[in-house]
């Protein structure tokens, strides 16, 4: 009878767990098709509109490979082959890499408020961004760009020097993290203020990378960037179901199996790797880590196995739609894309501010 019991519950679970997999991958799946139709609609609307028909006419010849009997002018396809499709796909990518890193934070430091710049990777980024801007350093060397590298190897290394501060004795502290995340943070963002005090008086260039913007995005970039962020963005993924257990205390989640240390370790590299990675070709773009999450906890709750692959898929949407916005406001000039953020960014994040202190009772 015992046996029979243990065998009807453990039936029960396999089939609730199968279950939600399907939910989680019919939700994906309509998720992707929702930020298709997105970037497919963007590429139609800019400085030249382009007609919704010709554009899906154009994907469906040139990308699908599909021949489809249809006329179109050829500075359309030019428009759309060479200048919008690689910026689109390049926005979406950046948005899902900062939206699944911000999830991944939210989790790991267990607090709803964390983003991807957490540590300093933002702050990292910037300072190699300025000692390729100002100090005289050429923007371009053996064929490509140096200004990614740079703000790569800066982010890195913030990351890295945060992550052996806040370790101790084999353990990877929450808390003393955060703080070393914040002085490494500080110690950035002071070097950057004094060269740029220090430079020639045009920092135009710098101010707008740090804003964010994907002006001038290439095929290269989407291809170059590709390899750094999906294998991952995929190990976050895989250790969404981690990321549950890491809500209880550690002991608990021990006690369930996790090696916590390791786990903490895994994710903390994945999801830095992810943000340097992002942050290198688009400049620092706020809010887009604490808003795709947020949203996704409020449609579908906080189970990491949703919120971490569904907060991907809304960042990327997000960051085209926002893309988007810098791209026709002000035209013919544009925007930087963390103007665009940051004003539906900060609204929301102050929204989370009160409702946290209002559960609180605060």
């Amino acid at each position: 009878m015992i046996y029979d019991t243990c065998t009807k519950k453990k039936l029960a679970y396999n089939i609730k767990n199968r279950m939600s997999y399907t939910r989680i991958a019919r939700r994906i799946i309509l998720g992707l098709t929702i930020v298709l139709v997105i970037g497919i609609v963007a590429s139609s609307v800019g400085a030249v509109n382009i007609p919704l028909t010709d554009t899906i006419a154009i994907v469906i010849n040139k990308v699908i490979g599909v021949r489809v009997k249809s006329s179109w002018p050829e500075v359309s396809e030019s428009i759309l082959i060479n200048l919008r499709f690689p910026r689109i796909i390049l926005s979406g990518i950046v948005g899902a890499a900062l939206s699944i890193s911000g999830a991944a934070y939210q989790g790991l430091f267990r607090n709803p408020l964390a983003d991807p710049y957490l540590i300093g990777s933002a702050s990292g980024a910037g300072l190699g961004a300025a000692i390729v801007f100002l100090t005289g350093v050429p923007l371009l060397a053996f064929g490509g760009g140096l200004l990614p590298i740079a703000a790569f190897i800066g982010s890195i290394t913030a990351v890295t020097l945060a992550y052996f501060i806040g370790r101790r004795q084999g353990q990877v502290g929450i808390s003393t993290l955060i703080l070393a995340g914040v002085a490494i943070s500080s110690l950035a963002g002071a070097i950057t203020s004094l060269l740029m005090i220090k430079s020639d008086p045009n920092l135009r260039p710098l101010m707008s990378w740090l804003l964010g913007g994907f002006s001038g995005s290439r095929w290269m970039d989407v291809f170059v960037l590709l390899p750094y962020v999906v294998p991952p963005m995929v190990v976050l993924m895989f250790y969404s179901r981690m990321l549950n257990i890491l809500q209880l205390n550690d002991l608990h989640a021990q006690t369930l199996g996790v090696n916590v240390n390791r786990t903490k370790t895994v994710v903390l590299l994945a999801a830095s790797l992810v943000t340097a990675s992002a942050v290198a070709f688009s400049g620092v773009i706020g809010f887009v880590g604490l808003v795709g999450p947020h949203i996704v906890r409020l449609i579908w709750g906080s189970d990491y196995r949703h919120l971490v692959p569904m907060s991907a898929i809304f960042g990327a949407g997000f960051l085209i739609v926002a893309d988007l916005g810098a791209r026709v406001i002000a035209i013919p000039a544009e925007l930087p894309v963390g103007i665009i953020t940051a004003f539906f960014g900060a609204p929301f994040f102050i929204y989370i501010l009160k409702t946290n202190k209002r559960s609180k009772g605060i």
